[in-house]
């Protein structure tokens, strides 16, 4: 299993009170699986990925990345399970705007400690997976906006993750834009063996997960799917 939550609570403070953002929420996903989860804002779907991501620890439950418990792990350990196993696609690509699409991996392969040379060829390889290949010397301004969200999939895979957490990846995308997009998450889950899980309000894409779950009030519950068929 590359990812399984269990029995997952976290609150917040809120005034006098405490917030409850999740609420014994359980979730499993394994390799080559993209696995869904729908909500409205406020529900709770991104606690849920910074749980999930390990950037922040639960009040009480279990974290298993890759077979590893990362809710035992020091500050220091967890930022290298992160570097090392997971991969984020935040909503917004936040693309520094004087690098070109290949240098916005380069900044982040270089804390992989590779070579120059290993490290060019790396990034160029996965630009030409996510479909920019021949545009990796455009800067961010000059890219559409489904392509810089193909240079923020690609920076998330540069260090060959086991579990890539997809947040909203199609929230300020049009119809044609946001399909691609999904459609290579779909691929790179199979072709690269990945648990994919996606935390999105739209449902119009729905039909390319696996499994589908809902969030609403820090719960969550999952929809009868058949898996690789999409959701029922």
């Amino acid at each position: 299993m590359s990812i399984e939550l269990t029995d997952i609570v976290l609150t917040y403070p809120d005034g006098d009170s405490t917030v409850t953002a999740l609420n014994r929420v359980s979730l499993e996903v394994g390799p080559g699986e993209l696995h869904a989860v729908l909500g409205p804002s406020g529900s709770g779907k991104s606690s849920l990925l910074a749980v999930a991501s390990t950037l922040i620890r639960p009040d009480s439950g279990s974290v298993r990345i890759d077979g590893t418990e990362a809710t035992s792990l020091s500050p220091a350990q967890l930022s290298r399970l992160r570097m090392s196993r997971i991969g984020i696609v935040f909503q917004q690509p936040n693309l520094i705007s004087s690098l070109t699409a290949v240098d916005q991996l380069l900044v982040t392969e270089h804390m992989r400690g590779r070579s120059a040379r290993k490290r060019r060829e790396a990034a160029e390889h996965l630009l030409a997976i996510v479909g920019l290949d021949g545009k990796q010397h455009r800067r961010a301004a000059q890219l559409s906006g489904g392509e810089r969200q193909r240079v923020n999939i690609a920076r998330a895979l540069t260090g060959e993750p086991q579990v890539l957490l997809v947040d909203e990846p199609t929230a300020a995308l049009d119809h044609d834009r946001g399909a691609q997009i999904m459609d290579l998450l779909t691929e790179i889950t199979r072709e690269y063996n990945v648990a994919t899980v996606v935390v999105t309000h739209d449902t119009e894409y729905l039909d390319r997960a696996d499994t589908v779950s809902r969030m609403r009030d820090g719960r969550l519950t999952t929809d009868s799917v058949t898996v690789g068929g999409g959701a029922r």
